[in-house]
């Protein structure tokens, strides 16, 4: 499925409301409908600069309007909100990056579980295959043949938890890092 109408239409929809006073004029016509000169009042600008934003609204499909009397009185089209809300949250399932798109269910549940939506480690579980797992999390960000400074380990590893010294240790003990003796350099440790 091709992607780019669809970034379009929530580009122009973005544009449309990204406009304080559309936006303003939006949220009064979600609790009724108005008249021009009605909104005019309201928001304390002019009538022929409301008009201009419910034009604008009107061709991204969010208003109409229905002659009453004199006056022609302005709704919102709910139907198309709620329509751009679904196909945004449609749309909003991100791809996964590539580091977890060949993970196995345990690997997803385990990160589901002892992650954050941000990658963090909100806490370590007892087992060690699940510990591995969060291990193997945290892999990625250390590069193939590059020499750590344990500070730069700290660094690197404090994005992810704020107790670095067990994850530097563990990743060590596990085999996923190798380091010199005395607090020398880390680096990434191929593993099968």
């Amino acid at each position: 499925m091709d992607s780019k109408p669809h970034v379009e239409n929530l580009v122009e929809f973005f544009k449309v409301l990204g406009e304080p006073n559309r936006l303003r004029i939006v949220g009064l016509l979600a609790q009724r409908a108005y008249t021009v000169e009605q909104l005019s009042e309201t928001l304390d600008v002019g009538a022929s600069t409301v008009s201009h934003h419910l034009a604008r609204l009107a061709r991204a499909g969010l208003v109409v309007s229905r002659s009453e009397s004199y006056y022609n009185l302005y709704s919102l089209k709910t139907d198309a909100l709620s329509g751009m809300a679904k196909e945004m949250l449609a749309q909003a399932q991100p791809a996964r990056p590539a580091s977890e798109q060949d993970l196995c269910d345990f690997d997803r549940k385990v990160l589901a579980t002892f992650t954050t939506s941000d990658g963090r480690i909100k806490a370590f579980p007892m087992q060690e295959r699940k510990f591995r797992v969060l291990l193997r999390h945290v892999l990625p960000s250390f590069s193939h043949g590059v020499r750590y400074t344990e500070k730069r380990v700290n660094e690197i590893l404090s994005k992810y938890n704020d107790d670095t010294a067990r994850l530097r240790r563990w990743l060590v003990d596990f085999g996923y890092m190798a380091r010199e003796g005395g607090g020398g350099k880390y680096w990434r440790v191929d593993k099968e």
